[in-house]
């Protein structure tokens, strides 16, 4: 490995790279600095994000030089995929050095003589899966790292379907990027005759098809539903708040600090939207104006958190399977009160997002598919149903949600739309979106979840979530907090083991590095490392039934989910 890494240093101080570049290496060289090993040791690699990581020089970092070789493998793989003209479209986010990244895109495809439709300023990643298709396009490009934190980049790549890259095209990519492995491989003169500027007109065609969506406009004028957002110093900035206008809302609040675009994300140690730290200023917010629902968006707009008023003034945030749980629940019974249903309506949720959804499709007589985590699976349901089935829904338990299949990612302008909607619903009804949940536990079982992120950083660090995957693998228990695993599913076999019965079963899913255990009590145990991140996750969620006195039911949960974890991390 340290000659391997030596060789790639001798590389990068040659003079095919520039001299900012080469001075950058040599200080850390000189320096000695701990930084080196874990900047080369590897090349980043497309995974369920694309290429994701932290900003810097080496083949493990965002730089221009991983951003070029991708762009290059990628157009590669185009030209022998594709005959005639190809056109692709490329966005990006508020980060550092996103519109940086961008550019060089458009110059390397540009330069292989592939059409480039170049945004003019940041865009949510949802309206780049929306103009692939409504621009004609084969492939697309989004820089962004989603909710990375600030020193974090990535590269979103996006077939001709909209959806990001999938088994083989995925594959495929991958392997032409290998193949590029010197500086003067890449082209990098843009063409200017290749490369257009785009923004509000497709913009308008986008907003025109969000506002499509709305199931109860006549609701949202009389709710007067007061509404906190902030896009976390994102990309979500102008398009939400002229969405949520076009739905009909105009008791709109927004926390002004955080709508000016800033990829240092300066207001937030994290501008994730999950975690509620990220919201405090809106919480805050929310307070002085005593407002009914908070939406916060990520930089690149295509997850969304949220934050309810309850009947006592406080504020409550909902975690991204109770989210999924209202919508979905709110667009099934809504489209059978308005008898826009059909027998070929489905859902689509992923492995580790809530069985609830399930539960509500069934009693809805719709089909509820799983796929492994990451959206571009989902995109990839909806392009195997297309013109045979109707694509109601999706989420996945990360706060990512999409409505219709105008975008084939997850959609957090057209999501805000639709959850103000759902709570406006809600409100005309007396009810908050706690109470509106409850009435859900009530009907269908009451679940709970909880994940863990155990962060393993570097070349040492991979290797031990590697030997954790195989541990579990090997000498899994035969029962977990008293219950018996009855299904042992490994995603990366593909088999579906049946402990009590002997039987064994396929996935029908493409091979992931995924363990899942379903126990006799309904538990869902999921242990998979992380696409994107340095990081090992667990996820467990357990049901049990609702008590009259709700607090007494989530507190025996919690305990039982807590008990779950702590045995899973003595294994």
């Amino acid at each position: 490995m340290k000659k391997e890494m030596a060789q790639k240093f001798k590389l990068w101080l040659s003079e095919s790279y520039d001299k900012e570049t080469r001075a950058a290496l040599q200080r850390l060289i000189d320096e000695q600095s701990p930084e080196l090993e874990d900047a080369f040791y590897t090349d980043l690699e497309f995974g369920t994000g694309g290429l994701r990581g932290i900003m810097g020089i080496g083949t493990n970092r965002m730089n221009r030089y991983t951003v070029g070789f991708a762009t290059q493998g990628m157009a590669n793989y185009l030209k022998k995929r594709f005959t005639g003209e190809i056109k692709v479209v490329i966005a990006y986010d508020s980060r550092l050095n996103s519109r940086f990244f961008a550019e060089i895109t458009a110059d390397i495809f540009s330069a292989n003589h592939i059409f480039c439709y170049l945004f003019e300023d940041i865009r949510p990643t949802p309206e780049l899966s929306y103009a692939i298709r409504e621009l004609g396009c084969k492939a697309g490009v989004m820089i962004t790292a989603s909710h990375n934190p600030k020193e974090y980049n990535g590269y979103k790549a996006y077939w001709e379907d909209g959806g990001q890259l999938v088994f083989p095209d995925d594959k495929n990519v991958t392997a032409e990027v290998k193949q590029v492995t010197q500086v003067e491989e890449v082209q990098w003169n843009r063409n200017e005759k290749l490369v257009k500027i785009i923004g509000e007109e497709i913009d308008e065609h986008y907003l025109d098809r969000v506002q499509s969506l709305s199931l109860n406009p006549e609701i949202i004028k009389q709710s007067n539903l007061s509404i906190v957002y902030t896009p976390l110093h994102g990309a979500g900035a102008n398009l939400v708040p002229q969405a949520l206008r076009r739905f009909g809302f105009n008791n709109i609040h927004f926390v002004k600090e955080q709508m000016i675009p800033d990829g240092m994300f300066p207001t937030v140690a994290s501008p994730n939207p999950e975690e509620e730290t990220a919201l405090a200023m809106a919480l805050q917010k929310a307070n002085a104006v005593k407002a009914d629902l908070i939406l916060a968006t990520d930089p690149d707009a295509d997850r969304v958190g949220v934050a309810y008023r309850t009947a006592n003034g406080q504020y409550e945030l909902l975690n991204g399977n109770m989210t999924a749980s209202l919508l979905i629940y709110y667009l099934l019974s809504q489209r059978a009160i308005q008898k826009h249903y059909g027998s070929d309506d489905f859902i689509v949720k992923t492995i580790v997002t809530t069985e609830l959804l399930r539960k509500i499709a069934i009693e809805f007589n719709i089909e509820c598919y799983d796929v492994l985590t990451g959206f571009k699976y989902i995109a990839e349901m909806i392009r195997k149903k297309e013109n045979k089935a109707t694509f109601v829904g999706g989420g996945e338990e990360s706060c990512g949600y999409l409505v219709g299949d105008f975008v084939r990612d997850k959609d957090a302008v057209s999501a805000c739309c639709l959850i103000a909607e759902m709570a406006a619903f809600f409100k005309s009804n007396h009810q908050n979106l706690h109470e509106a949940l409850l009435e859900i536990y009530k009907q269908f079982g009451f679940y709970k979840q909880k994940m863990i992120s155990v962060t393993k950083k570097g070349m040492e660090g991979a290797l031990e979530i590697k030997k954790i995957m195989i541990s579990f693998r090997e000498m899994f228990p035969e029962e977990i907090c008293g219950s018996k695993i009855v299904y042992f599913i490994d995603y990366q076999t593909g088999k579906i083991i049946n402990r009590i019965t002997g039987n064994n079963t396929g996935t029908q899913l493409p091979q992931s590095d995924v363990l899942q255990f379903i126990l006799e009590d309904e538990t869902k145990i999921t242990v998979r490392p992380s696409g994107t991140e340095p990081k090992i996750k667990f996820y467990v969620e357990a049901r049990g039934e609702l008590l009259s006195d709700f607090q007494k039911s989530n507190d025996q949960l919690e305990i039982k989910l807590n008990t779950i974890i702590k045995e899973l991390l003595m294994q």
